[in-house]
């Protein structure tokens, strides 16, 4: 009952069929995120694609121009002089058929994982425990790569991947309700041109459609969609 009482409190002056420029949408999402931690700021994105259809795909990965204010715990599959960068570089785990084995019985203690491309034939084999976590290692957003030392900091310092759902929205973490109202709408601005940058060839007609912005705890804002390019 509470938390529909706050929740209900925190909608009073939204108006849910309105578009708000992005600066409006933020000051009012972060005006509303009264909870006792301090609340992630997501944004949802509707594309018009098709997801099903390999062309109309939209995935990628976006350093943040001032961080998400998470800190993630960093996974590298490697071995010998690219373990000992991916430590040096600040990695929390690192190994080879050890790690593997190790994920395989079911211990994930990573939030984003990192891989050099020798050692995904024994990557493969963790599909089925790291793909539903979204998880697996991939050439295209930039977590298979020989540049370890590059992957793991702009993990640590703020990269985000997205991904399109089946019903073609994207959702991510943009950062935190304590961060300023200028450092929210630069990162969300830098999402914003990473999607549009990653827009698929099989992709007609208005690519992004409705935006809305909100706090973990909080309502949903509506965004003109202008508001976040540029």
């Amino acid at each position: 009952m509470a938390i529909g009482k706050r929740l209900n409190k925190a909608r009073e002056g939204v108006d849910r069929e309105k578009l708000y420029p992005l600066a409006d949408a933020i000051k009012m999402v972060k005006e509303r995120a009264k909870a006792k931690f301090d609340e992630t700021i997501e944004v949802a994105i509707n594309l018009g694609v098709d997801p099903r259809h390999a062309d109309q795909m939209v995935r990628g990965v976006v350093t943040l121009p001032n961080g998400t204010g998470r800190t993630l715990r960093v996974g590298v599959f490697a071995r010998g002089a690219k373990a000992d960068e991916a430590k040096a570089a600040g990695a929390d785990v690192v190994g080879a058929e050890d790690l593997v084995e190790k994920v395989q019985n079911g211990t994930i203690e990573f939030d984003r994982c990192i891989a050099t491309p020798d050692m995904m034939p024994l990557v493969g084999r963790l599909g089925k425990v790291l793909g539903p976590r979204g998880l697996m290692p991939n050439p295209k957003i930039g977590t298979v790569t020989m540049d370890v030392t590059n992957a793991v900091k702009g993990a640590k310092g703020g990269s985000v991947e997205f991904r399109v759902e089946k019903a073609g929205i994207l959702q991510a973490g943009v950062g935190k309700a304590s961060f300023s109202e200028e450092k929210l709408v630069e990162n969300i601005k830098a999402l914003a041109d990473a999607v549009s940058k990653a827009k698929p060839a099989g992709s007609k007609g208005t690519y992004i459609q409705r935006v809305a912005v909100s706090s973990t705890m909080g309502p949903g804002v509506k965004v003109e969609p202008g508001t976040i390019l540029g």
